[in-house]
């Protein structure tokens, strides 16, 4: 099976990119959702971080206040670190298993979302890599848009991030995705045609 991952900056359109691949049978698994899990009310990383920032940072449903942690540990890069050494791990390992169910199945391709692909350092699980491309003036106005985040957040989560430019050099494919839905999907048909001749 080959396995695919996607990634790009925070608000490049990975997503997008992402769902379009879905549309096309393309079996995908998302980091975040992973991630969402990792941190469920119970679990062992749950309790960890629970420990470690107090009730304060989570819900009154017990979930955790991702939106406050957010914005702590991305003004702070040590903390981003520490909370990156708690979810990480976990994360990887569930994709792992995701995607040892898929090949066992027979699944010939799969494509994993993986925001943080480069800083993690997870690049050599992956037989390819997709980079979504952007403007980072686009990047802005679209976490504006679909966060409500403010300035300094915004410039903070860019600024914990491989600059675009470098994710593109280490790409296998690159998608522009500057122009409309349309041409955006033409680039995902010619990569998923190049991907399926491999497979």
């Amino acid at each position: 099976m080959i396995k695919v991952a996607i990634t790009g900056g925070a608000g490049s359109g990975k997503s997008t990119v992402a769902r379009m691949f879905k549309d096309l049978g393309v079996p995908v698994l998302d980091s975040d959702q992973a991630a969402r899990q990792a941190v469920a009310v119970g679990t062992p990383a749950w309790q960890e971080l629970r420990r470690r920032y107090g009730p304060e940072y989570f819900r009154a449903d017990g979930a955790l206040d991702r939106a406050k942690v957010a914005a702590r540990v991305f003004a702070d890069s040590g903390e981003k670190r520490r909370l990156e050494e708690i979810i990480h791990p976990r994360v990887a390992q569930e994709i792992k298993q995701r995607l040892g169910d898929l090949a066992r199945q027979g699944t010939p391709l799969a494509l994993v979302e993986v925001p943080l692909l480069f800083e993690a350092g997870l690049e050599a699980a992956y037989d390819k890599i997709i980079v979504v491309d952007v403007d980072a003036a686009d990047q802005v106005r679209r976490l504006g848009a679909r966060d409500g985040r403010s300035a300094a957040e915004i410039a903070g989560i860019l600024q914990a991030q491989l600059p675009l430019k470098d994710k593109v050099k280490k790409a296998d494919y690159v998608i522009d995705n500057r122009g409309d839905l349309k041409a955006t999907l033409k680039q995902v048909k010619i990569i998923m045609g190049e991907l399926q001749k491999s497979s």
